[in-house]
């Protein structure tokens, strides 16, 4: 695509992501307690997901009425278009639900398997994150950049978890990066653990199952944030069905993938798409 139709899509995601963020924050503000419905274990539901997601469907039909929309609570077709955008309404959605501030809204648009464009926005801190492939990946204007931490007796992974992988996958990489002297920690929003690692302030998150409209995003402010990442699938038929998710800093993100065994995106595969 050309870079107009590429700058027209990164001015409108922005713009959108913070409106979006306005509605979430308001039924955030407004939720009475216990109000949520369950997918699934540990699978929160509340009655904004569901309208924070129209509210962005229905400003990107209107701009760009062309291309393809995959929803977390809505779906989508993901095979019928070159370019497709990929939502999560509000990600950290048991956070949301049990009051709990820190949530987040993310939107990727991806091109032929390929995601050019990533934002996350945390409505109640104000953050805004923000990446363009081969460009850039910012908060609120500044760039990112990758921790700088030299072993892990200095480092801090985030850990997410999902109940598509074994129980015990999860337990011996725990072991693993505990007995390597990795501090642990999990604050239930994949996309904001991702950012986090692109801003410095963790230095690695991985998951063992993780869906597109949590990841996409994420993954690509981090690599553009000069940290590693893993083979996360890149079409859009596979984009559908999720996959391992890693994300690190350089030096120590061999070890994050050692404890996890999720393969990290190989220098060749890199170069290819540069």
């Amino acid at each position: 695509m050309n870079q107009f139709e590429l700058k027209s899509r990164e001015t409108t995601l922005k713009t959108l992501l913070q409106q979006a963020g306005t509605l979430a924050l308001q039924h955030y503000q407004s939720r009475r307690p216990g109000d949520y419905s369950l997918k699934g274990a540990q699978d929160y539901l509340t009655e904004a997901d569901t309208l924070v997601e129209q509210y962005i469907r229905h400003k990107l039909q209107d701009a760009f009425p062309d291309d393809g929309i995959l929803g977390e609570e809505t779906g989508g077709d993901t095979t019928g278009h070159s370019r497709l955008w990929v939502i999560d309404p509000i990600d950290g959605t048991a956070n949301f639900a049990r009051g709990i501030a820190h949530f987040c809204v993310v939107i990727a648009f991806v091109k032929d398997g390929i995601t050019l464009l990533g934002g996350i926005y945390n409505p109640v801190t104000e953050e805004l994150y923000f990446a363009r492939k081969d460009a850039y990946a910012e908060k609120n204007g500044t760039p990112l950049q990758v921790a700088n931490t030299p072993d892990l007796q200095a480092a801090s992974f985030e850990f997410g978890w999902s109940n598509r992988a074994p129980q015990q996958r999860y337990l011996d990489a725990y072991s693993a990066l505990l007995t390597s002297g990795v501090n642990i920690r999990r604050g239930a929003s994949g996309a904001l653990a991702l950012a986090w690692v692109a801003e410095g302030r963790t230095d690695g998150y991985a998951e063992l199952h993780m869906n597109a409209w949590d990841c996409l995003a994420g993954l690509l402010l981090v690599e553009e944030a000069g940290g590693h990442i893993c083979c996360y699938p890149e079409t859009h038929a596979q984009i559908h069905q999720g996959g391992a998710v890693l994300a690190a800093a350089p030096q120590v993100a061999h070890a994050l993938s050692q404890a996890t065994k999720i393969q990290i995106k190989c220098a060749a595969d890199h170069n290819q798409q540069q």
